[in-house]
């Protein structure tokens, strides 16, 4: 039985990835779409997508993710359809739509694989969907698309994350034996993006940037005395123009920093990615390994969430709970000790949250990390 309703179909909704070396190039030209990017630069960023066969591991672990909440949902009794549009590649979202709207489906409840706040993780989704809404309208099809709230804070993402950083742990222990504060370090590892994003994400919510450090600090109070080293948080895929500001430290330079301070190991925990995508299986399992072995460390990634059940059985937690929110019902939106769910009505997703296009405006030769 479905008990979804109002909501008609479930949408689980990414950024698309080429399956091919002919798809890269094309695949880089949707991305920057606008931005003037050079041919030149866009081959360039291709290079890494042919160092894996010019294959994007994305597209595999979102239908992994798929099908993990289709058994979810049917576990719990809901039938609802539940399909898969990205913003970038085949499948794109305005063509699933199309297909379920044609069949009478009206109004669709987004499952967004970012955890947190920012132009590029939540507010161009929104973007995305209300360019679908327009030219299914053209068409004479009336659609709806809202989505499941950012969900860095609630518990079973955090328990999910925590799972990984402890097997990731014992892993690094293997490796070097008891953790040592003044030679290990653990550097938790997130996508950076340009300052003005993060400023603009801090308007309305804590921000991209707080919500990490909460997401983080969590995480440590957890683990055990014996293996709590110095952490930090340290970025990743920094693109575009050098003389835009972005968050840092890059993680490449802070290991090198480390090194200098007698630093001789590093555990990565790659915190703002649910999955092994380019962003980790490149610039951490590639141009990060290379870094450590550059400098003679100790290295160990920690895993992504992927499927963990927690992880899955949260995110259908928080569909249930956007639901029930639509019909009128009262809510429970749990979230960390000491943080707050960004339900929307509390700033999240609300006209002004990480506000539109500004960092286009003000930087308009800005472009995406790969």
């Amino acid at each position: 039985m479905n008990t979804t309703a109002p909501i008609d179909a479930l949408i689980l909704m990414s950024f698309g990835g080429p399956e091919a070396p002919e798809e890269v190039v094309p695949f880089l030209r949707n991305v920057t779409a606008g931005r003037g990017i050079p041919e030149e630069r866009l081959e360039e960023v291709g290079e890494h997508y042919f160092g894996f066969g010019g294959k994007s591991p994305i597209n595999d672990q979102n239908k992994a993710l798929l099908a993990a909440l289709r058994a979810e949902l049917d576990r719990r009794g809901i039938d609802t359809p539940l399909i898969w549009g990205n913003r970038n590649w085949d499948p794109y979202l305005t063509d699933e739509v199309r297909t379920l709207a044609q069949k009478g489906a009206t109004n669709f409840l987004s499952i967004d694989t970012s955890a947190y706040s920012s132009y590029s993780s939540c507010r161009q989704y929104r973007e995305d969907f209300a360019q679908t809404i327009d030219t299914l309208g053209g068409e004479g099809l009336t659609v709806s698309i809202d989505k499941i709230r950012q969900f860095y804070n609630h518990p079973g993402y955090a328990e999910a994350c925590a799972d990984c950083l402890n097997q990731g742990l014992a892993d690094f222990k293997d490796q070097v034996g008891e953790l040592d504060a003044a030679k290990h370090r653990i550097l938790f590892v997130t996508h950076s993006i340009p300052n003005v994003m993060q400023d603009a994400s801090a308007v309305t919510t804590n921000g991209y940037l707080a919500q990490h450090e909460e997401l983080m600090n969590h995480l440590m109070d957890g683990v055990a005395e014996s293996e709590r080293v110095p952490f930090e948080l340290v970025y990743c895929s920094r693109s575009g123009s050098p003389e835009v500001p972005w968050l840092e430290p890059d993680v490449n330079d802070r290991m090198a920093e480390l090194a200098e301070a007698g630093v001789t190991g590093v555990v990565l925990v790659p915190i703002g990615f649910i999955s092994d995508h380019m962003e980790v299986a490149f610039d951490l399992d590639t141009e990060a390994k290379e870094t450590a072995d550059e400098l003679g460390f100790a290295f160990t990634r920690v895993a992504t969430v992927g499927t963990h059940q927690a992880f899955v059985s949260g995110l259908v937690d928080l569909v249930e709970e956007r639901v029930a929110q639509l019909r009128g019902e009262q809510i429970e939106a749990p979230a960390l000790p000491g943080t707050k769910a960004l339900v929307p009505g509390s700033g999240a997703c609300s006209i002004d949250c990480c506000r539109g296009r500004i960092e286009r405006a003000t930087y308009p030769n800005w472009e995406p990390a790969s």
